[in-house]
């Protein structure tokens, strides 16, 4: 029998034969999953010679025989606990008591005699007791007064009590230790903490996405078909001298399908697939980040031709040049782990088959050191869907979903201008639930619409109502959907429902017929019209206002304020652009370079393009009035009308914009 190696010499790791393409691995290949993803560890000799589930049936077995050992050493001494007076004075008296010991305010004894079937007592001696009292009579009758101390604990006793936990405690961390020695592949705890958490896909044929998962994006994948057919056909680029971009970043709006239009570029080359989001990255330990990336590129660079595809890259990779650091060890541990994804990108080398893809949705914030060439020199754009891309994304979204055949997927897109990939996915999965509510065994248009209603407008709320507030609500509704019928530019009325929905009482849902990317002025006063409608129609009718009109308000603001900060659409403060980008309100005191005299320019012009806007409205409204009490009326016979309702009720034609 051949000699058995020694346990000290650990086995040699054989190296995992790599082929030189993709087409030499075959349609399903795959590679023998590791913990690292780059083969199998060298085994090393456990820590202890017996398995972890046999460890602790030992330990178990110790725990038992602790307790075992204790109680019969120690047994519990059980002591019938008496009262002062009358028993234990009268005891003494009748000289039933044998002899007793005390200690503090407690006194132990036994009787001569069984008191109530007990042998031994206790009791506690008052502060107030005359104890030279109780000493003369415990003389009078003989009884035994202990001199020395109560016997401590023998050798074996202590040691019982005193190491016995110990010990076990210590076994139970040496298994611990054990245990995540062997989960960090033998790096010990510290090393699992600087290993890479990247997920690892497998390109099998059987599991991968491709890009007919992908639709309504085909500007990006038309962008990214050539890094796919550099992993296929490396040779083809090199023979040139070609150098594929080392990093690709995607940006875009969060749903856009940044995360799977990566996972389909893999797919499609049929490589490995490394999936990370840069938080995981930073860890408390500063250093840990850093060496999380050394280890992912590494596991990239064995299985090459590979993809690494960073999620939300501005957690690590955001700007260092706008100051204001962090006064903990946290901005340090960022810095360190952004340098190291520098390095790496650096170290690339032209036939290393790794190509690094990040996404993120802020690739304003982004440091420039990662967006120079050589790094992420790619940048491809995706963008929100139009009307023929979420027609193609929703088709892709109910292969799987049984439709009914009156299902019309380019009226749904339509209704829905401004959703992104994830919006979608999310109205088809909520009309498939509410399909399977309502006992049907096909998805329906009805069912597509009420699923979009819910997730623009909200779930329908149970509120009792008066009949006055019913009125206020239908007014003020009618009152958006009269000015967005008669106001030139407008997007058409789709839905007016005073059903409470969300947070709102009542709703007037409008949408353009066509996508809209440039905004004219007289598009973006429109828009301020309708806001403003529900309000002027309760100053109309009741005479009063009330706080039903808190977002119109605030919309209404929104849209003027960009308006005059970022637009130029004012004369009086021309093309100097006033407001933060995002556009959610004025600049911070302190940020910005405008003066307070501009400011209040900009104060002034917005309420001045409101109120006109306001004049406008009471002026439309005054004169069709009759349309708005039609109206009015008709949502308090119905509750809900559709848009063909809706313009019968106000008597007005509607009239489609040319597409």
């Amino acid at each position: 029998m051949p000699d058995e190696p020694s346990p000290r010499q650990p086995q040699q790791r054989q190296p995992v034969p790599r082929p030189e393409a993709p087409e030499a691995r075959g349609p399903n290949w795959k590679i023998d999953p590791a913990p690292d993803g780059r083969g199998k560890p060298p085994q090393k000799p456990p820590m202890l010679p017996f398995s972890g589930r046999r460890f602790l049936i030992i330990l178990a077995v110790g725990f038992l025989l602790n307790i075992a050992l204790v109680q019969i050493f120690a047994p519990p001494e059980k002591r019938e606990r008496i009262p002062y007076t009358p028993t234990f004075i009268t005891q003494i008296k009748k000289g039933n008591v044998k002899e007793i010991s005390s200690k503090g305010e407690t006194v132990t004894g036994d009787f001569k005699n069984k008191l109530k079937g007990a042998q031994h007592f206790e009791t506690e001696v008052p502060t107030f007791a005359n104890t030279n009292q109780l000493a003369k009579l415990l003389e009078q009758q003989n009884v035994k007064v202990n001199a020395k101390p109560p016997q401590g604990r023998s050798f074996l006793q202590t040691l019982i009590f005193s190491f016995g936990p110990t010990l076990l405690i210590i076994g139970l961390l040496v298994f611990f230790l054990r245990r995540a020695a062997q989960q960090a592949g033998g790096g010990g705890m510290l090393g699992q903490f600087g290993r890479s958490k990247a997920r690892r896909a497998e390109g099998g044929e059987d599991t991968r996405v491709n890009f007919n998962d992908v639709a309504g994006i085909d500007e990006a994948k038309d962008e990214l078909s050539e890094i796919v057919d550099f992993l296929k056909r490396p040779e083809k680029y090199q023979k040139l001298g070609a150098r594929i971009p080392r990093g690709v970043l995607l940006a875009g709006q969060p749903g856009t399908g940044k995360t799977l239009l990566a996972k389909a570029v893999a797919g499609e080359a049929a490589v490995p697939f490394f999936s990370i989001s840069a938080s995981e990255f930073i860890e408390a330990i500063v250093g840990i980040g850093a060496s999380r990336v050394r280890d992912l590129f590494q596991q990239a660079k064995d299985a090459a031709p590979a993809i690494i595809f960073i999620d939300e890259l501005d957690a690590i990779g955001r700007s260092r040049s706008g100051g204001g650091g962090f006064s903990s060890g946290g901005h340090d541990e960022r810095e360190q782990t952004l340098n190291q994804i520098l390095t790496e990108m650096d170290g690339f080398e032209t036939g290393d088959g790794v190509v690094v893809l990040a996404a993120t949705n802020r690739a304003e914030i982004l440091d420039k050191a990662l967006l120079r060439a050589g790094r992420f020199d790619r940048r491809v754009a995706v963008q929100a869907p139009d009307k023929v891309g979420r027609a193609k994304i929703l088709a892709v979204h109910t292969r799987s979903v049984p439709l009914d055949p009156g299902v019309d997927l380019e009226a749904l897109a339509s209704s829905t201008p401004g959703m992104v990939g994830a919006d979608l996915a999310n109205v088809v999965n909520e009309a498939a639930l509410i399909a399977a509510k309502r006992e049907h065994s096909s998805v329906r248009q009805n069912d597509l619409t009420d699923a979009l209603e819910k997730i623009v407008l909200g779930t329908e709320r149970s509120v009792v109502q008066s009949e006055e507030d019913r009125r206020r609500i239908a007014y003020h509704e009618g009152g958006h959907a009269i000015v967005g019928m008669l106001t030139p530019g407008a997007d058409p009325v789709r839905k007016v429902s005073i059903i409470p929905r969300g947070q709102a009482l009542g709703v007037t849902m409008s949408a353009p017929d066509a996508d809209v990317f440039n905004y004219e002025e007289s598009y973006l006063r429109g828009k301020i019209k309708v806001a403003l409608g529900g309000r002027v129609a309760e100053e109309l009718t009741f005479g009063t206002i009330t706080t039903g009109a808190e977002s119109d308000i605030q919309q209404a603001t929104q849209i003027a304020r960009g308006m005059v900060g970022r637009w130029g659409m004012s004369e009086q403060v021309g093309f100097v652009a006033v407001e933060s980008q995002n556009g959610n309100g004025p600049l911070l005191p302190g940020v910005s370079e405008t003066s307070e005299a501009t400011q209040r320019t900009v104060d002034a012009e917005v309420r001045r393009i409101i109120e006109e806007a306001h004049e406008e409205v009471r002026n439309l409204l005054e004169r069709e009035r009759e349309r708005l009490d039609s109206l009015a009326q008709a949502l308090l016979r119905d509750e809900t009308l559709d848009e063909p309702d809706a313009y019968r009720a106000a008597g007005i034609d509607r009239v489609p914009a040319p597409a």
